[in-house]
């Protein structure tokens, strides 16, 4: 008796496992079921990453199978660590990858998806210095990071424009902060538009804004993109496709919901000011993907226009054919 007894408790047991184990909610990406992949940002938290964390967020990584973890970005950069392997996807910006493009041995990563459509840097500066227009640079003090392509840009906008690059006054400076250099002896500074001009626009600050896309095609070149390693990218094309689809879905929804993206946002990076996000991704909701149809898409000719121009001023090494470095191929319709 003792023994049937012991068989039916044992029984009993087995079948309460069981119903608890089918009861319990099944969820795609669950530990064992998904593929863990890294993506590398190219700066500290902003509102260029607002899509990432939002997807995280709202789980539209776990929802196809995918771990994500978002990496800060080492001292040698995004380029370096997703080429040699140490993380699947990064943020880069066409201008960076140039010299890779141009090199012998490139490192193995292309360029995925576009975050933004156009480019939105240009050179900043209060409005009361009177530079309206790129020749005006002229005779004012300028903060350079004293780069041969960032040097060559600004030497087209001004001579295009009529006026003389060396008469502008260089003064080597990493800035920091735009807003107070502003305020300093610094007459221009170059931004992105996204962020710093939103700052000074935030911090009640009268500029002027000239934005390098006016200034010629080949200036309009993309910045930020999403990078993937090359070798990951062919070996695991659907993990790919499906780390953009959430991506995508993730800036699709910052664009319908700039607010509620921002909190996103500053719950993953609460030491950024809190009015600044919030215009920010308000800003940026009309040009993540601008005129475009598609989330993420790359225009060959502009690419290439970009990347002739800087073979045509001798600012990299060797021609980069054209097509290189990017891909459409893994873009969600």
């Amino acid at each position: 008796m003792k023994r049937k007894l012991s068989a039916v408790i044992a029984l009993l047991l087995i079948i309460i496992l069981i119903l608890a184990a089918c009861s319990e909610p099944k969820e795609e990406g669950l530990e064992g079921k998904s593929e863990k992949v890294r993506i590398v940002l190219d700066w500290t938290p902003n509102t260029n990453h607002t899509g990432l964390y939002v997807a995280e967020e709202k789980g539209f990584f776990r929802e196809r199978g995918i771990d994500v973890e978002i990496l800060q970005p080492p001292e040698g950069g995004a380029e370096m660590l997703v080429g040699g392997g140490g993380a699947e996807f990064g943020i880069s910006f066409q201008d960076y990858m140039a010299p890779n493009f141009a090199s012998d041995n490139p490192m193995p990563f292309t360029a995925v998806a576009a975050i933004i459509q156009h480019n939105t840097s240009g050179i900043i500066s209060l409005k009361e210095k009177g530079i309206d227009r790129p020749a005006k640079l002229a005779g004012h003090k300028y903060a350079t990071w004293d780069l041969p392509v960032e040097k060559a840009i600004i030497n087209k906008i001004v001579t295009d424009d009529g006026g003389r690059f060396e008469d502008i006054q260089l003064i080597p400076s990493t800035v920091t902060d735009v807003v107070t250099a502003l305020q300093t002896d610094i007459d221009a500074v170059w931004v992105y538009y996204a962020w710093d001009g939103i700052a000074t626009k935030v911090k009640n600050l009268e500029t002027n804004f000239l934005n390098f896309a006016d200034y010629g095609f080949e200036l309009d070149y993309y910045n930020p993109v999403i990078i993937v390693n090359d070798d990951y990218a062919k070996n695991n094309t659907e993990t790919v496709k499906k780390t953009l689809e959430a991506i995508k879905e993730g800036y699709e929804f910052a664009i319908e919901n700039p607010d509620e993206a921002a909190n996103i946002l500053l719950q993953a990076a609460p030491e950024l000011d809190e009015e600044i996000v919030k215009e920010s991704q308000k800003w940026l909701a009309g040009q993540y993907k601008a005129e475009v149809e598609q989330w993420g898409y790359i225009d060959q000719d502009r690419w290439d226009a970009f990347y002739s121009w800087l073979f045509e001023n001798n600012l990299i090494e060797k021609e980069i054919p054209k097509g290189t470095g990017f891909t459409n191929q893994y873009l969600p319709e």
